[in-house]
């Protein structure tokens, strides 16, 4: 049975041009550099084997690029952005980078002037006036824990 042929890849002057930039760059990132060079040994017809062998990576790896670069070649991206990884799976974000500002902000402020009959904000009392301002629909306990926690802020 004859082995299938990887798919061959044309680039422009301009494309090559700017993949071959890429690859002799220093400040280019290593991830960048490899993507770069390997669609430029696709693109002189070297086989994922011969790309793997060079590079010291899987034909896998050489596989996924030049199939990726097959792929979104016709949206017309810059040759960086075709490089860049895939998005990643997983839902969005629930709270916004305003919505976490805001909650520093509060957390910062005294609870005095929220009308708060309390020394220092705890974060069930911050989560409760998130929502009582309309900031948040609703916000867990432990979230707000959470957050204060990542942004290294102690409210009490």
């Amino acid at each position: 049975m004859p082995r299938l042929a990887a798919a061959p890849i044309t680039l422009t002057a301009s494309e090559l041009a700017e993949l071959e930039t890429l690859v002799r760059r220093p400040s280019t990132a290593q991830q960048i550099a490899l993507r770069a060079n390997i669609i430029l040994r696709a693109s002189r017809g070297e086989s994922h084997g011969q790309i793997s062998r060079e590079l010291g990576i899987c034909k896998g790896m050489s596989r996924l690029w030049r199939n990726r670069w097959l792929q979104v070649s016709p949206q017309g991206l810059p040759v960086v952005e075709r490089l860049r990884d895939a998005p990643r799976p997983g839902a969005p974000a629930t709270f916004s980078l305003e919505q976490i500002t805001q909650l520093h902000a509060l957390a910062c402020a005294l609870p005095e002037q929220y009308g708060r009959p309390i020394s220092h904000w705890s974060p069930r009392e911050l989560a409760d006036e998130m929502v009582k301002q309309g900031i948040v629909e609703q916000i867990s306990t432990r979230h707000v824990g959470r957050l204060l926690a990542e942004a290294e802020l102690k409210p009490h």
